[in-house]
């Protein structure tokens, strides 16, 4: 009976501080109630049968308490060694990634770094909404652009058709963040995003041709750091397309290291329209430029030097931004390049000694050398719409293209969709185009409560372009021959040869994962982690002490906090997580909680473990990189759901999602911890957050079912996830789909009747015969009749592929 009495009071002796622990009380609450449970424990150990040794426990436990309370002598004995070993190890940092830190802002992820996420806070995001100047443009302009588009005239002609061209300037598509008090449309992220996602999912050309002025580029630069000189001129020529411009970053050595690029701009005197002004001669050679073959204005980074001190007494100056007209005297427009897929204007640009006056540099002199910090704060707002669109197009069309195809496409007298075969990667296409949409929709509404979230928007670029990646190959396998022949009549093998451009383009992903997302994630959105590194880098050595001890123990008891969370997390398996809401989701919210605070303890115990050499762990960067990107979007899930008023119909989309994502997440930490420098301590965290094993499967059969058959009929589901593509109505191959599908709708009920009746199934090749047989047997009616004959000669105009007549030179003689 005594041992089981000291076993219970062990019990309550160690749930004390896991409580205070788990709710994160401040370090003078801790000392004050184990100072309690110690006096308590003294003066009643007798009347409780406690042994005097079990009590000192919680008197150790308080003297280091008190201890540490002390903060000049914590200061002295424990943060000030620390201090100047933290300073030691703290990696170097180049500028290009101190600005590149610096940019943009946190938000949501700041939450899923903390392992305590508000999702009251998140909830109360309010949804983005189109004006209704905005819903007009869509509803016009864009949608006629789109009827004027023909995808395989474009490829094959290697170039938007004149009047194409004409439409977009007339109607000021290159001008849509322009304000309006230049001429601009000044339109809304939310409305940028879908106009793009609309045109992209007609042509991607004609997508890239619009985006790119929109996002990126001289634009976005002048209405931020423009002087009012350069506003007033520039703004109004590009918003009428006056001015076609490009941005040339890229060169032929520096892609990702754009501090390593060579081109350069020399501080000199100079003559410019009949005066000696000061200026730079600048020499440059880009490629991979976007417009580049048409722009008459070229936004150009390079790197100023001052070698003779005419500015001051600083020679290297920094990466710097200008604007060049392209007819200057000494820039040169390269050949095009021809980007696969695709046939939006592409090149090179040259420049040898071209002079640039100062006042061409963008924001004017006093711009000198912050060119990469503009780029990277203009990069935190731009990546998150143009490409994001573009992938969420790609998704929502193979979910519009397979559904109707895998229906309409009939193999062993049955639609292929309902071969478990297919149906694997169709629930691939519904449930991922559901979450890159929820993901696209919550970014932009983070941009228009004003925010710069430049770590979401590196994830959502990296996710929603392998995401759309993932599902035009799964598009493809559905389609089989289809999806292979060239011609007009294949409305995938665009998208399909034109997938690594979004990849690529905008920090590759590749770096975008392994490098940038936890990488300045972990800096930007840790709560101390930033602090302690400005503490290290404080010229005030005395200042920067007291606030690296101030941030390391708030850190100390940040890890303790989330490592007894995940562990409580685990073992309760979150079911006493509150939730914001109730009902079938209410488990997610308690499921990414629990991964939150799992997250948050392992990066840190990954960052302490390998110091500055996290820098080159780019594997180990990348997973942790997952984790984080499928909290975020998993999250947004979670909020679409409610933002759409949570329709019973659209669970199977929310449960496959939901359910892929916690499952990534898990065989993320999972693969962290396999590959933990100590196997003994990696194993042991792995019992931490997992104390009953993997809980974690991935989405089952019968939920992957669910989501195919919403994409293989007509409900309001399928018509939510594929809101905002462009549905022509013109008799082109997506328009014939687009018929073939609702008419296969209407005839399924006189073919189901024929089949029972005959013992067959109707097709394409027998329904001539099936349907005068059930005339004459009165199994269905004339009108039903003829809704059995539209479906399958449509279906059988569906599933023909071009062929072109054999050359002269291929065809074989006697």
């Amino acid at each position: 009976m005594g041992i089981l009495i000291t076993m219970l009071h062990l019990l309550i002796l160690l749930t004390i501080p896991c409580t205070l622990a788990y709710f994160r009380v401040p370090l003078l609450t801790w000392l004050a109630a184990m100072a309690g449970v110690t006096v308590v424990g003294f003066l009643g150990h007798q009347q409780f049968a406690l042994g005097i040794w079990i009590m000192l426990i919680p008197l150790l436990f308080t003297l280091v308490l008190g201890f540490l309370s002390l903060v000049p002598i914590r200061r002295k004995l424990i943060s000030q060694p620390l201090f100047g070993w933290f300073r030691k190890v703290l990696p170097n940092m180049s500028d290009t990634e101190r600005e590149a830190l610096d940019a943009g802002t946190v938000w949501w992820d700041a939450d899923l770094f903390s392992g305590k996420p508000r999702w009251k806070k998140l909830l109360a995001t309010k949804k983005p909404e189109f004006t209704d100047e905005e819903q007009a443009f869509i509803a016009g302009p864009v949608k006629t652009l789109c009827a004027m588009l023909n995808d395989w005239e474009i490829r094959q002609q290697g170039d938007l058709p004149k009047e194409v061209w004409d439409y977009i300037k007339k109607e000021r598509f290159f001008s849509l963040i322009i304000p309006k008090q230049y001429g601009g449309l000044g339109f809304s992220p939310f409305a940028n995003s879908s106009i793009v996602m609309m045109i992209s999912s007609r042509n991607v050309t004609a997508a890239v041709t619009v985006m790119v002025p929109n996002s990126l580029g001289p634009g976005e630069l002048l209405m931020h750091y423009g002087t009012d000189e350069q506003k007033n001129y520039y703004l109004p020529r590009l918003a009428s397309a006056e001015e076609i411009p490009c941005f040339a970053l890229t060169g032929p050595t520096a892609g990702s290291d754009a501090a390593g690029m060579p081109d350069t701009g020399v501080v000199c005197m100079g003559e410019f329209e009949g005066e000696e002004v000061l200026g730079m001669r600048v020499n440059w050679d880009k490629r991979y430029i976007t417009l580049a073959p048409v722009a008459t204005v070229i936004g150009l980074a390079f790197i100023a030097e001052d070698p003779d001190g005419l500015l001051g007494s600083q020679t290297e100056l920094g990466i710097t931004c200008a604007l060049i007209p392209a007819a200057t005297p000494g820039v040169e427009t390269g050949n095009r390049h021809k980007p696969v897929g695709s046939a939006f204007m592409n090149g090179a640009t040259r420049g040898k000694d071209v002079f640039v006056p100062m006042d061409w540099i963008i924001g004017g002199q006093t711009r000198i050398g912050q060119g990469w910090r503009m780029l990277m704060q203009s990069l935190a707002v731009g990546r998150a719409i143009s490409l994001p669109a573009l992938g969420t197009a790609g998704g929502k069309m193979s979910a519009l293209f397979s559904g109707s195809y895998a229906r309409i496409r009939r193999q062993f007298s049955m639609p292929i969709g309902y071969f478990e075969g297919i149906e694997e990667p169709l629930a691939r296409i519904g449930g991922n185009s559901y979450r890159m949409d929820a993901a696209r929709i919550l970014t932009l509404a983070s941009l228009m409560e004003g925010e710069k979230p430049s770590v979401l928007s590196a994830i959502l670029k990296q996710q929603l372009t392998d995401g759309n990646r993932q599902l035009i190959n799964d598009s493809m396998d559905i389609h089989g021959g289809k999806g292979i022949i060239e011609g007009s009549n294949n409305y995938l093998a665009s998208a399909y040869t034109s997938i690594p451009i979004a990849i690529t383009v905008e920090g590759a992903n590749i770096l975008t994962r392994s490098m940038i997302i936890f990488g300045q994630g972990a800096i930007r959105c840790h709560p101390y982690l930033l602090k302690e590194m400005e503490a290290a880098a404080n010229a005030d050595e005395k200042q920067g002490l007291k606030d690296f001890d101030q941030a390391l123990f708030a850190h100390i008891g940040f890890v303790i906090s989330n490592m007894v969370r995940a562990f409580f997390f685990g073992i309760s398996r979150a079911r006493w997580v509150r939730s914001p809401v109730e009902g079938r989701t209410a488990r997610y919210y308690r499921q990414l909680t629990r991964m939150s605070s799992a997250f948050a303890f392992i990066s840190d115990l990954i960052l302490a473990t390998y110091g500055g050499r996290f820098k080159f762990k780019e594997k180990t960067s990348g997973r942790l990189a997952d984790v984080l990107s499928h909290l975020y979007l998993a999250s947004a899930v979670l909020k679409k759901f409610e933002d759409d008023g949570q329709p019973k119909e659209d669970m199977p989309l929310v449960h496959w999602a939901m359910q892929d994502s916690l499952y990534v997440i898990q065989t993320r930490l999972v693969g962290i911890l396999r590959n933990y420098p100590m196997r003994f301590v990696g194993k042991l965290i792995r019992f931490v957050i997992f104390p009953l094993g993997l809980p974690y499967e991935g989405p089952r059969d019968t939920c992957g079912k669910h989501v195919a058959r919403l994409l293989l009929t007509d409900n309001p589901s399928r018509d939510r996830l594929i809101e905002g593509v462009y549905m022509p109505s013109a008799d082109d191959a997506v328009g014939l789909l687009i018929q073939a599908f609702d008419a296969n709708m209407q005839a399924a009920i006189p073919e189901r009747a024929l089949k029972n009746a005959f013992g067959k199934a109707v097709g394409i090749n027998n329904y001539a015969e099936m349907v005068e047989r059930g005339l004459a047997s009165s199994i269905i009616t004339e009108e039903q009749a003829e809704l059995v004959r539209t479906a399958q000669s449509l279906a059988a105009r569906v599933i023909t592929v071009d062929d072109f007549e054999v050359f002269p030179t291929q065809k074989i003689t006697e």
